[in-house]
């Protein structure tokens, strides 16, 4: 009993040692792998997958270790395993969906669909991806909310941060507004963006005047766009409105807003138009 008490301890302190020597040689693999990678994209995907890799060695240090143990201490393995097979299959109908989890899990990373730091839309939820795992992908969204989404829930995945992205603005001007001058000042307001030390960066493109988009009831309805970095589109939406409505007040282009017409009547006068109806009832 002291000799397998004792082989349990040395078992342990091996799986300790293997464990910490798998870890560091993950870590030195994605430390390498990051330096290596030719982009962002790239560096997400091995950050990612790091994380997989690292749960994984995890559970299969754990479950050798457990049958070591138990070997050492005269329990047979064999008939756990078979128990365990027969426990397995009564259990993946009960929990269909778990396992479909995993696997679309494992489909997920070996497609390069979703990497932790992306910003995505999901199963109705969106947000930055702040974990991937095998059984669901953690979310939080722009209110600070985090949303766990099983992976067997996830049909669609629509992802905003690959490559580049376009910051798509629509705006409306009067019908009375010079269309060739509108498009003139939106071009100027698009040049001084992408000369703004702090956008320069984060702008692939010049503006694109798509031209009219919707004729609408008080408005012609105008939509542009820029090719930014696929991170920074909102932002650069958010600055080249403001800059747009600047630019327009500036060079008296109207961005006008529905307008009511209200006319108010005296009691008094609603009173005499009724008698004067009544009157010439009267006559008739």
């Amino acid at each position: 009993m002291l000799i397998a008490s004792i082989n349990v301890i040395i078992i342990l302190i091996l799986a300790l040692i293997i464990r910490g020597v798998v870890s560091r040689l993950l870590t030195t693999l994605h430390q390498r792998l990051s330096a290596r990678a030719p982009g962002v994209e790239e560096r997400k995907r091995i950050d990612t997958l790091s994380r997989i890799f690292g749960y994984i060695s995890s559970i299969a240090i754990g479950v050798v270790t457990a049958m070591l143990i138990l070997a050492e201490l005269g329990i047979s393995i064999a008939p756990l395993l078979a128990t365990a097979g027969v426990v397995g299959i009564a259990i993946s109908f009960g929990a269909q969906s778990l396992v479909k989890d995993y696997f679309m899990g494992f489909v997920m990373l070996m497609e390069n669909q979703i990497r932790q730091g992306d910003f995505i839309e999901a199963a109705g939820k969106s947000g930055t991806v702040e974990e991937v795992t095998l059984r669901h992908v953690r979310l939080r969204d722009g209110e600070g909310a985090v949303h766990y989404l099983p992976n067997s829930a996830i049909t669609t995945v629509t992802n905003h941060s690959r490559q580049f992205a376009y910051a798509v603005v629509d705006i409306g001007v009067a019908y009375d507004a010079n269309l060739g001058r509108t498009y003139e000042v939106i071009k100027e307001v698009g040049q001084a963006l992408r000369q703004d030390p702090d956008q320069k960066d984060k702008i692939l493109d010049d503006v694109e005047i798509l031209g009219v988009n919707q004729l609408e009831d008080s408005a012609v309805g105008l939509r542009l766009r820029m090719k930014t970095d696929a991170s920074a589109k909102w932002g650069i939406r958010r600055e080249l409105l403001a800059r747009l409505k600047q630019a327009f007040d500036t060079n008296g282009i109207e961005i006008p807003f529905p307008q009511r017409v209200l006319r108010v009547q005296r009691e008094e006068d609603i009173m005499g138009n009724d008698s004067s109806r009544q009157t010439r009832s009267g006559q008739v």
